[in-house]
């Protein structure tokens, strides 16, 4: 008997999988046979989506809500595609994209050939839209350094009583933490500043 399952992954701990969820249980996805990850996209090594993998048998069904779950840029995208659909022989549904549908069509025609060229086409373009938002990114920051934009927070000011604090420090009546605390900042700032001047 073949199994349908689900796979969830949001990019941060405050993200919120629901919206993905609720697509899921529209296509008869039950919540134990839901598989969740809180990663960021930057890092592949997800244990649930593994665990997922381990558990997908042939003829069962596995719906994500978009490609861009299957990995973090056109070849891994493609690659897990394959081992999915190819190797383990699951059928996929992509929630955002009707067409990335391998389930058998009523017309006799299997819905790979179809779902594998436009995911090919899809995936080329996500890649291409990422490489464009990081030209993107570095041009304006270019732009905006061009302009006197600082980036990074502006360090902090050494107050005018640090030399008392630090002459005490030295003396050894206070400890890091206790200067620290006397001026106002963690005692790593203050041990910084003493290398400073």
């Amino acid at each position: 008997m073949s199994n349908i399952y689900g796979y969830v992954r949001v990019s941060t701990k405050d993200q919120k999988e629901d919206r993905q969820i609720i697509g899921m249980s529209s296509l008869g996805v039950e919540q134990g046979n839901i598989f969740a990850d809180k990663q960021s996209g930057r890092d592949f090594n997800r244990p649930n989506y593994q665990k997922l993998l381990k558990k997908l048998k042939k003829d069962d069904t596995l719906v994500i809500k978009s490609i861009d779950r299957l990995g973090r840029n056109y070849t891994e995208i493609i690659e897990q595609w394959r081992v999915i659909t190819k190797v383990k022989q699951v059928n996929i549904v992509v929630l955002d994209m009707p067409l990335l549908d391998t389930r058998k069509k009523d017309d006799g025609l299997t819905g790979t050939f179809i779902a594998d060229m436009v995911l090919q086409i899809l995936s080329y373009v996500a890649q291409l839209e990422r490489e464009f938002i990081n030209v993107r990114q570095a041009e304006g920051i270019k732009a905006a350094r061009a302009r006197g934009v600082e980036f990074g927070r502006k360090p902090i000011e050494i107050p005018q009583d640090f030399l008392r604090v630090r002459y005490l420090y030295e003396k050894n009546e206070i400890s890091a933490r206790e200067a620290g605390r006397l001026l106002g900042v963690n005692y790593k700032t203050f041990q910084k500043w003493l290398h400073c001047g």
